[in-house]
C-alpha cells in the first residue's frame, strides 16, 4: 500500500492550499491524500474520533445526538477540505492543472488531539506532511505558524509547507531548487529532490554556498579553494543519485554567500525548494537549521524540509 500525503487542515485559506498542493503532488506519484483536522473538544466529550467510521472517506463523520458548535465546526472543516480536494482531483484527472497520471484517493477525518502531536503521529505512515504556512489561529502579521514551524522541525518524514507567491504555488517555472547540504547528513533530501525532479519533468537547480572570510588573513585559503571544496563536497553528496537518475535535467552550481539568503533569493524561481534537516536521536525540541527556518519564513515558494537520523 503506498503511504499517503497527509494535510493538516483547519479551514483557513493556507490550509486550503496546502490541499491543492497534495492533490496536484499526489497525482504525480499516484499516492492518495489524507487530510486530517486535530480537535481537541472529542477528547474532553468523551469522544474517540472518527477515522474508521462509516463515512470516513467522504470526508462527512457520522453524529450522534445532540451537537456541540466545537464538533459542527470540525465536521463542516473536514467536509469542506474534503469537497476542495475532490474538485482539484476532477480537474488534476482531466488534465486541467498537472497533466495528473492518476486518480487521487481522497479521505478525510477528524483527531482527538492537538495539531501538532496529530500530525506528527500521522507523519510516522506518511510519505510526507504538507501543512499551510499559517492556520487559522495565526496573526496575520506572521510569516509562518507555530504548528508549522513545529511540524517541520521535529517530524520524522518530509515536511512540506506550501507558501510562496502565485507563480511557486502554480508550479509554473518548472525547476526545483535543492540547497546541497554535507555528505554525511543531506542524503535523504538529494534523492527526494532527484525523485520530485524526475516526476515533475523539470530542471533540478543544485546549490552549495560557501563562504570566504570577512578579512583575508595571510594564513587563509585563497577563494579559488574555497569554492572548489564546495564544488567537490557537492559532487560527492550528488553522486549516487545522479547515477541512479540519469534522465534528470541537472544544473549545479555553487555560490558565495550565506546559505539561506542565496536559497531565499533563488527561491523566486522555482517551484519547490528542498532542504535537509538533521534528527538527532533522543534530542528533544525543535531541530531545524537557520537555513531550514529561513526559508520557511521567507521562501517565495512551497518548502520540503527532508529530515536526515545522524
Amino acid at each position: 500500500m503506498e503511504l499517503p500525503l497527509v494535510v493538516g487542515v483547519d479551514g483557513s485559506a493556507p490550509s486550503l492550499a496546502a490541499v491543492d498542493w497534495a492533490v496536484d503532488e499526489a497525482a504525480r506519484h499516484g499516492l492518495p491524500v489524507r487530510l486530517v483536522y486535530a480537535s481537541l473538544w472529542e477528547r474532553y466529550e468523551g469522544h474517540e474520533g472518527y477515522e474508521g467510521h462509516e463515512g470516513y472517506e467522504e470526508g462527512v463523520p457520522p453524529g450522534s445526538g445532540e451537537r456541540s458548535s466545537e464538533q459542527a465546526m470540525a465536521e463542516h472543516i473536514v467536509a469542506s477540505a474534503a469537497q476542495r480536494a475532490r474538485e482539484r482531483e476532477a480537474r488534476v484527472s482531466t488534465g486541467v492543472r498537472t497533466g495528473g497520471n492518476a486518480d487521487v484517493k481522497v479521505s478525510a477525518g477528524i483527531v482527538p488531539d492537538d495539531a501538532v502531536s496529530a500530525l506528527l503521529e500521522a507523519g510516522d505512515t506518511a510519505f510526507a506532511l504538507v501543512t499551510g504556512f499559517r492556520g487559522r489561529g495565526g496573526l496575520k502579521g506572521l510569516l509562518l505558524g507555530s504548528v508549522s514551524l513545529a511540524v517541520a522541525a521535529r517530524a520524522d518524514c518530509p515536511v512540506v509547507v506550501v507558501r510562496g507567491d502565485k507563480a511557486g504555488l502554480a508550479g509554473t517555472h518548472e525547476r526545483i531548487l535543492l540547497g546541497a547540504g554535507e555528505p554525511d547528513t543531506g542524503g535523504e533530501a538529494v534523492r527526494w529532490a532527484f525523485r520530485e525532479a524526475e516526476v515533475r519533468g523539470c530542471v533540478l537547480d543544485v546549490v552549495r554556498a560557501w563562504r570566504g572570510p570577512a578579512f583575508q588573513a595571510p594564513f587563509d585559503p585563497p577563494a579559488r579553494e574555497r569554492e572548489e571544496q564546495a564544488l567537490a563536497l557537492m559532487e560527492e553528496l550528488l553522486r549516487e543519485a545522479r547515477a541512479a537518475h540519469p534522465d534528470v535535467r541537472l544544473r549545479p552550481a555553487t555560490v558565495e554567500g550565506p546559505a539561506h539568503r542565496v536559497l531565499v533569493d533563488r527561491s523566486a524561481a522555482a517551484d519547490l525548494v528542498i532542504v535537509g534537516a538533521r534528527r538527532r536521536t533522543g534530542r528533544l525540541g525543535l531541530q531545524l537549521g537557520r537555513t531550514g527556518h529561513t526559508l520557511l519564513h521567507h521562501a517565495q515558494c512551497p518548502v520540503a524540509v527532508v529530515p536526515q537520523r545522524v
